[in-house]
């Protein structure tokens, strides 16, 4: 038996009055979801235990198949890893957003999905001012950048996600708490660097967002994980575009597959992200597929963008990965699923349980569910799950009994 497991993060919404009282993804066209929920078993899955905060990295650590309760220390030292830079024992890593600041509002948390080749050019720009013995600064993908604080530099400090505070006065959300004039601090002086930086400079002029600041947040230790292989038996590898989710497979043990043309926006390579697994499979037992452009939709707001997303998911992810599976001679089992709802209304995540379902190509195992949604799954046989369970369920075939 070989796994797939589909992820697109922050499919799942909430009802909306422009769609008639639908979701996007009941209004999206989604017939290979669809297929797998009328065919399989469907339920909800809940990837945020309590008390902890919807991210993408407790959401996805969960899907994985680990427990965030036991294994999470924070987000950025899972994109250092992903990133190559190794924390040592009392580093705390900091994601660094590049942002837009305009008249004191987080007016952008993504700098309008600054390039690559700007970004580098700007965090490179901080860190020859602001790196010392006790930060350095390192650049990642786009507007995703992270900063390294030594001896314990504002673990507890509490920071705030941009994506979540849209159009708020900045003052209102700096760091609080110990340590937070420090990287308050930090935060006021890259503005004074990045301001008339020729990178932003041309940037304004082309009528694109400048990445006038940075923004500090999701800071950790590195965490220790149990190998994917030790803990299920089997091999694994991942795919995706994000940093984030590339270091949950990294601590994991698993085999990090870059896809040409994989972005981890709505532009990136759907078709290659699932070709790319179904070659992985063979010699694989479980394959993880993380596609972002659904999040990254429902953080701009935009609805449209996020139905386009999904459908692109559902035709091109889901479906190449469907058609390849049907014609393998040896049995898969395909999970989909969010993350994490990322409703557009909100422009954040939520802790809500998501809509999950399992096939295999063996066998028809219908339930009630006809159609993968939020509503449509709660006819399925599998109830709500604890998703951090759900990789031992597929292992041990318990979805299907």
């Amino acid at each position: 038996m070989k796994y797939v497991v589909l992820i697109g993060d922050g499919m799942a919404d909430e009802p909306m009055e422009e769609l008639g009282g639908m979701t996007v993804l009941q209004k999206a066209n989604t017939s290979n979801m669809d297929y797998i929920a009328r065919y399989g078993r469907a339920g909800l899955a809940q990837t945020v235990p309590e008390g902890l905060h919807p991210g993408s990295d407790v959401a996805n650590m969960s899907i994985v198949g680990y427990d965030p309760k036991k294994y999470y220390s924070g987000r950025s030292p899972l994109e250092a890893a992903s990133m190559g830079v190794e924390l040592e024992k009392d580093d705390v890593a900091f994601r660094c957003n590049l942002i837009t600041i305009k008249d004191d509002l987080i007016s952008d948390y993504s700098s309008g999905h600054i390039s690559n080749e700007e970004a580098k050019e700007l965090i490179e720009s901080i860190d020859s001012a602001l790196g010392d013995e006790k930060v350095r600064f390192y650049p990642g993908i786009s507007y995703r950048h992270l900063m390294v604080a030594k001896k314990g530099l504002g673990a507890n400090t509490e920071c705030v996600p941009p994506h979540d505070v849209i159009d708020e006065n900045r003052y209102e959300h700096m760091p609080k708490g110990e340590d937070s004039e420090i990287v308050s601090e930090l935060t006021e002086r890259s503005m004074k660097i990045l301001e008339g930086h020729p990178v932003n400079q041309k940037r304004i002029k082309e009528g694109k967002n400048p990445g006038n600041s940075i923004w500090l947040w999701g800071q950790g230790f590195a965490p220790a994980f149990t190998h994917f292989s030790e803990l299920y038996g089997l091999s694994g590898a991942i795919i995706s575009a994000v940093d984030l989710v590339k270091g949950i497979g990294i601590y994991a043990g698993l085999d990090v597959i870059e896809v040409p043309g994989a972005t981890g926006y709505l532009d990136t390579n759907y078709i290659g992200k699932a070709e790319y697994a179904m070659e992985a499979l063979k010699d694989h037992d479980f394959v993880f597929v993380h596609v972002e452009a659904p999040d990254e939709a429902g953080h701009m707001g935009n609805m449209k963008a996020k139905i386009q997303a999904i459908e692109d998911f559902d035709e091109k992810v889901v479906g190449t990965v469907l058609k390849t599976a049907i014609d393998m001679e040896e049995d898969v089992t395909i999970m989909v699923l969010p993350d994490h709802p990322t409703p557009v209304a909100l422009r954040t995540h939520t802790s809500v349980p998501i809509p999950v379902a399992i096939y295999c190509t063996s066998e028809d195992k219908p339930d009630n569910a006809d159609a993968f949604d939020e509503e449509s799954v709660k006819k399925g046989s599998l109830g709500t799950v604890y998703a951090a369970d759900l990789v031992g369920m597929l292992i041990n075939n318990k979805w299907a009994q």
